[in-house]
């Protein structure tokens, strides 16, 4: 398995109803894109994010899924909603995820 993690970073602060929306972008993953086996999203609670007010992880059955995963549609559209959102920056980390 592999495990797809992102940090997000807006200018300003995201509405309720943007995040609303990113939330439901990202949790239709599994129905829409092949070999994800778990999907988590939300909003920073702890105060030692750097900034940083979103996470998301994403887990896959294998490598295969993951590289298929950054050019699919539906994957693309959370991106580009994102950006429309205000978004600066990002930071990704994918790792396999050992037994």
């Amino acid at each position: 398995m592999y495990e797809h993690m992102v940090l997000f970073r807006f200018a300003s602060e995201p509405s309720k109803d943007q995040l609303n929306t990113l939330y439901a972008m990202a949790r239709q993953f599994p129905e829409h894109i092949p070999g994800i086996v778990d999907v988590a999203i939300g909003r920073d609670t702890t105060g030692r994010n750097q900034g940083f007010q979103v996470g998301l992880t994403v887990r896959f059955v294998d490598r295969a899924a993951l590289d298929a995963y950054g050019p699919h549609p539906k994957h693309q559209e959370l991106v580009q909603y994102s950006l429309e959102m205000g978004r600066t920056d990002i930071i990704v980390v994918d790792f396999p995820i050992e037994s």
